[in-house]
């Protein structure tokens, strides 16, 4: 750090009285004596300046107080008219623009008029002269400030001890006074007042009576700690004389509450069955209890852990009932279908009653909604004789929300896992985790990734909750998790799962579900008798088929509720014991017309038209395609709302049918003279996936050889490039949409063969399923064809010889049609 050194002689005297041409600095909150020497921090560029004159021109600096130091830009009238001369005595200047500077005070005076100078304020000043005689009373005058200083700097700690000899020293009235007045807490206005003083006595007499002032502040304010020392001393001694009389108390065996408390939690930890580390911990916690305050705010903190480890069922275990034949009866009371989950369960408990003891299995229930997820995990917990206890995931984003937060945090409490836990009551219910898929990650982490731990049959024996920080048995627990679909959770959380899907009802599961459950659930919150209202088979078809659109039996229920109301409204009008009876007719005098169209196979044979099979949340779809071919230059026009797969799709089909031109009676370039345009009706709904492959293959060949479509055939595959036909997902749903819109025959791709046994037999027994591996036997089965057997027919000539790769980079891509998307 360097600083420029101010050399001045050491003979130069202060200046006499007369006229003197000076920079000035303004200052703010600050005012320099004589005598003194202050750093100040200089930022305006005016004052800079100022500065910079005096230091290189050796001049003197008039250093003038601002009367307000807000005032950024001061004119003449908002400086005070007497300041102090003085002398720079060193300079620095900073990184940020800004200056220090060290001034020293050498004496008083005052501006007489302000001279022309735009960089800085340039004043012509005299200084005031100071006379002053010695005399008794001035001589007393000094004693006493001394006397008074010496108090002043006992009460005050921020003046240092070492004032007081500094100041003894000075026998000057003048220099006294400024010396004592830069140590004192008074106004500014004060200290200018005292500056303007030109008579030494008088001005010595006025910091007197500053400093009596200040004695006196001083005074009260001591007065004041002394009185709050003392008043913390009493709250201390209250506190040690309390703790005397519970010991006596204690001798004298009377009640102590937080005594007592403490020996209950005691008692409960040695009666609590809990692992080694839990007990450790519970005992460790309960001494530091004993030392503390009952009032402190962390006693109340480690009483809450304790309370938690000694409410959580650590070896409290239900009894499973493993009754086979029992547990299928609840299940089949509870549930219509849904074979699969039931068989789990029973191999579960079979299992369990052979070996013993087996680790809790990890269920994960993906279907769509209303299918019974939900109520399926209450069904387990009533077969097998457990405690239930749900908790729903929708939402979850806070880790903490598993885990737990750690004890440190502020109203910190266990993750959910640990508090249904303590909730069941016992260490093997059968634990719901709802909306698994619902989950989200933000900036406090990734709630799926703790779930890795409790969803794991070699991890969660020893799950470490933050909260309770001690290991935590999981391994007994069921845990029964529901998903609307798998693709949002992740895989390695699903890894850890055994994923059952449950696709969804048919239509005769359906109107089961609704005899069998629903409706006397309506009658009873209607308040109807059964004989009150009779819904026939029709009717319950008509409500399944043209009133709602689900996979579950949700909406169902809720239009049978609707049904219910409206028979309630006329058994109160007519009679109470009125038998109303509701057909298909009658329908819609109850619930309006029909809201939906279920799809229907066509009713005679199409060119250009082939009848696909879909998968939606909602089941299965029949997915009607339309080719049409027009005169023009080769576009392929894709309409429907497709997704970028389907489109794929359209594009491989496209492909395969100019490959196979000349075995479909088709000339090699007749796409360049016409324009194709693929539509999937009911545009305003997305649709996206492969299956559709085949059925846009076949359509394409139909509308191009003029060949029609048979009307009564489905068929669902991903078709490639060279014909083949690869399998598809949610087969059972394709078919009972097919079954459902007089489908007489569906084509599946080969190697789908092992998923028509999840078809329902009565299923099986109205549709013919026939099995394809190429598109050709797709063709000759689905074209309305004189001779089947010899079609596509085979190519006269030899294919020509593959064209080198090296030679189809220079000549470019083939002739390709446009394709134009919507």
């Amino acid at each position: 750090m360097l600083f420029r050194n101010e050399k001045r002689d050491s003979r130069e005297a202060p200046p006499q009285a007369g006229g003197l041409r000076v920079p000035l600095l303004p200052l703010r909150d600050i005012i320099v004596f004589p005598h003194m020497v202050v750093p100040l921090f200089v930022g305006r560029q005016k004052s800079i300046r100022a500065l910079e004159e005096a230091m290189n021109k050796q001049k003197f600096i008039l250093l003038a107080a601002q009367k307000d130091a807000k005032t950024n830009d001061p004119a003449e009238d908002d400086i005070y008219r007497v300041g102090t001369l003085g002398t720079v005595v060193q300079l620095l200047r900073l990184p940020d623009g800004t200056v220090k500077v060290l001034v020293e005070g050498k004496k008083r005076a005052r501006v007489t008029r302000y001279l022309s100078n735009a960089e800085y304020f340039l004043v012509e000043a005299e200084a005031l002269e100071e006379a002053c005689n010695k005399s008794t009373e001035v001589e007393a005058l000094i004693r006493s400030v001394n006397a008074t200083f010496e108090t002043y700097v006992k009460l005050n700690k921020k003046v240092p001890p070492e004032m007081i000899m500094s100041v003894a020293s000075i026998d000057e009235p003048a220099r006294l006074a400024d010396t004592i007045v830069a140590h004192l807490g008074i106004k500014l206005e004060d200290k200018q007042t005292l500056l303007e003083m030109t008579n030494p006595a008088e001005r010595l007499e006025k910091v007197l009576g500053f400093m009596r002032s200040e004695i006196e502040i001083l005074e009260v304010e001591k007065r004041i700690r002394t009185r709050v020392k003392k008043q913390m001393e009493k709250t201390q001694k209250e506190y040690y004389l309390n703790e005397q009389m519970r010991a006596i108390q204690k001798e004298l065996g009377e009640k102590d509450e937080f005594k007592n408390e403490i020996q209950e939690l005691e008692e409960k930890i040695k009666q609590k069955k809990m692992s080694a580390e839990a007990r450790e911990k519970a005992e460790k916690e309960l001494k530091k209890l004993k030392m503390m305050s009952p009032m402190s705010a962390e006693a109340t903190v480690v009483r809450n852990y304790i309370d938690w480890l000694i409410s959580l069922p650590w070896h409290e275990y239900t009894e499973d009932k493993l009754d086979i034949k029992e547990a299928e009866k609840v299940l089949e009371d509870d549930h219509f279908g849904l074979e699969k989950v039931k068989q789990r369960i029973l191999e579960y408990l079979a299992v369990q009653s052979l070996v013993g003891h087996t680790k809790g299995p990890i269920l994960c229930l993906v279907g769509p909604p209303g299918v019974g997820k939900t109520s399926l995990g209450k069904s387990i917990a009533r077969a097998t004789g457990r405690k239930f206890v749900r908790v729903s995931l929708g939402g979850v984003r806070d880790e903490a929300e598993i885990r737990g937060h750690r004890r440190t945090y502020i109203g910190a409490l266990p993750g959910k896992v640990i508090q249904c836990m303590k909730r069941a009551g016992s260490g093997n219910p059968v634990f719901l985790l709802d909306e698994v898929d619902k989950m989200s990650t933000d900036f406090r982490g990734d709630p799926s990734s703790a779930l890795l731990e409790v969803l794991d049959p070699e991890q969660n024996s020893t799950f470490n909750d933050h909260y309770l920080d001690v290991d935590y048995d999981l391994s007994k627990v069921m845990f029964v998790t529901t998903a609307n679909t798998l693709e949002r959770i992740p895989r390695p959380l699903q890894d850890r799962m055994e994923i059952i899907r449950i696709a969804g009802y048919t239509e005769l599961e359906k109107l089961n579900i609704a005899k069998k459950y629903l409706i006397p659930k309506q009658h009873e919150a209607n308040g109807l008798k059964a004989e009150n209202i009779v819904l026939s088979d029709s009717a319950l078809m008509s409500i399944i088929r043209h009133y709602t659109k689900e996979a579950g039996v949700r909406n169902l229920e809720r239009e049978i509720a609707s049904v219910c109301r409206k028979v309630a409204v006329e058994v109160v009008k007519k009679d109470r014991n009125a038998r109303i009876r509701v057909s298909a007719k009658s329908l819609n005098a109850y619930l309006g017309p029909p809201r939906y169209r279920y799809g229907k196979a066509e009713v005679e044979h199409k060119i250009g038209v082939a009848t696909g099979l879909a998968w939606t949340d909602m089941g299965g779809e029949l997915l009607a395609t339309e080719v049409q071919v027009m005169p023009g230059k080769g576009k392929l026009l894709i309409t429907g709302r497709l997704g970028e797969v389907m489109q794929e799709s359209a594009q491989a089909a496209m492909s395969y049918v100019r490959s196979r031109a000349e075995e479909l009676g088709l000339e090699r370039d007749f796409y360049q003279k016409i324009d194709i345009h693929i539509h999937i009706p009911e545009g305003a709904i997305p649709k996206d996936g492969p299956s559709a492959g085949i059925t846009m293959a076949t359509a394409l060949v139909s509308a191009l050889t003029r060949i029609p479509v048979r009307h009564d055939l489905a068929m669902t595959g991903e078709v490639t490039l060279r014909g083949n036909v690869l399998p598809i997902g949610g087969l059972k749903e394709k078919v009972l949409a097919a079954h459902r819109g007089g489908i007489k025959k569906v084509l599946i791709p080969v190697e789908n063969e092992k998923d028509i046994r999840e078809i329902p037999a009565v299923i099986l027994k109205s549709i013919e399923i026939e099995l394809v591996e190429h598109m050709d036997q797709v063709l000759r089965k689905a074209l309305v064809l004189a001779d089947p057997e010899n079609y596509p027919k085979k190519p006269a000539t030899p294919p020509a010889e593959p064209v080198p790769a090296a030679f189809q980079a220079a000549a470019g891509p083939p002739d390709a049609p446009d394709i134009v998307t919507h």
